[in-house]
Parts: structure tokens; sequence; C-alpha cells
């Protein structure tokens, strides 16, 4: 993921933070066979300390790839709207003239995969998940042997991913004026389209932070 200096995350606790108000949801991309591209499986996560916890099914195909090569990356995109060129001109320029653009915020995970095949374990990884997923606890309780889940235990595997490097990026024009970038979360808010609105928050949060970078 290529990040220009002003598109950075300011510090690690940005893109925590960014983390942690529900973007649980990511891509698991696993390096393919020789010839063969890499497996992208989409999946919800959970973060646990400085690792994040997931399952697939037994019969995923990734995990014989990751029995061979347990490197990984794990990515998380939203927040992202498509920007008009029109949206995007100086002032005495014509509004045809302008360059479109995207904006998203993104985190990528390098990771090295550990499998979890005991069903103790899995069963603590499920109990985990479910306690942030709901967690009004409206679920039975998850334990080998015992119904509904316990049956269901042999047919998945856990996935610890143990973080080995973190790169995020917020690119939401941060090297333009204040002027401009608020004029566009103004106009992003109006459209309302898709996640216009959530874009447009996570452009003026950052405005408020770093008003307009500079090298």
């Amino acid at each position: 993921m290529f990040i220009q200096p002003w598109d950075a995350s300011l510090d690690d606790a940005e893109w925590q933070a960014w983390i942690a108000e529900g973007h649980d949801f990511g891509q698991l991309a696993v390096n393919g066979p020789p010839g063969q591209p890499p497996a992208v499986v989409p999946t919800h996560f959970i973060v646990d300390g400085s690792d994040l916890l997931i399952h697939l099914a037994r019969p995923n195909p990734v995990w014989k790839v990751l029995e061979n090569d347990p490197n990984v990356a794990f990515t998380v995109v939203g927040d992202y709207a498509f920007v008009p060129g029109t949206w995007r001109t100086a002032p005495g320029i014509s509004p045809t003239d302008g360059v479109p653009t995207s904006y998203y915020a993104a985190v990528q995970f390098n990771c090295r995969a550990h499998i979890i095949d005991d069903l103790h374990a899995k069963a603590d990884l499920l109990t985990q998940q479910l306690a942030h997923f709901q967690p009004d606890g409206d679920h039975a309780d998850v334990a080998p042997g015992q119904p509904p889940y316990g049956r269901m235990l042999s047919g998945i595997r856990g996935l610890r991913l143990e973080v080995v490097e973190v790169r995020a990026k917020f690119k939401y024009d941060d090297h333009k004026s204040v002027e401009h970038r608020t004029a566009i979360a103004d106009r992003l808010t109006i459209r309302g389209q898709g996640l216009d609105v959530p874009t447009a928050a996570q452009q003026r949060r950052r405005t408020g932070r770093i008003g307009t970078w500079k090298p």
C-alpha cells in the first residue's frame, strides 16, 4: 500500500481508534501456490491484545497454503467515497479541469498466522468473538461436546494472526487547505450516498487535528 506522507496515520492511537469504532471486517490475503494468484478471504475479526483472531471453515483451501507459508496480510478498508474533479479545482480554474480522487481509510496488518485446532482453544476463540459481536450475551455457551456449538467445532479452524507490522492510511486531501477540505466534507454530507457521511466525518476529524499538512 503506497502512503503519501500526508496520508499517513498520525500515530498508532489513530488507527487503533478507527478499528475500535466498529471496523471489524476485512480481507485475509494468503500467498498462493507457485504460479497461482494469492487467495483472498473476506471475514470478520476481533482484536486480542496485539493479535487478530479469526476462524474459517475447515474445507477452505487457504489451510494447505498456510501450513507451508504462514506469512499473510489482513486489510481493513472503510469510510471511502469518490470525489469528482469538479469539487477539487482551485479558484479561477475551470471545474472541468479538476482531477478526481478517492478518499478512504485503510489499515494493513502484516502477520504471521498460527493455526488453532485444539477444540477448547477454538471454543475460547468463538466465545471471544461472540462477546464482541453479541455483547448482550444472547447466545448459548460454546463448549466442546455441548449443543448447539460443540458438534460444529470440528468443522472450523481458528487463526491467531500475530501482527508484525501495521501500515495505516487516511487519504482525505490533508495536503490541501482547510477551506478546501471543509468544502468537500460539506459536499459529501449533502450528497449523502454510500459512505459519504462517515467519509466526511473522517475528513473533518483529520482537518481538526492537523490543519493543513506541511513537510
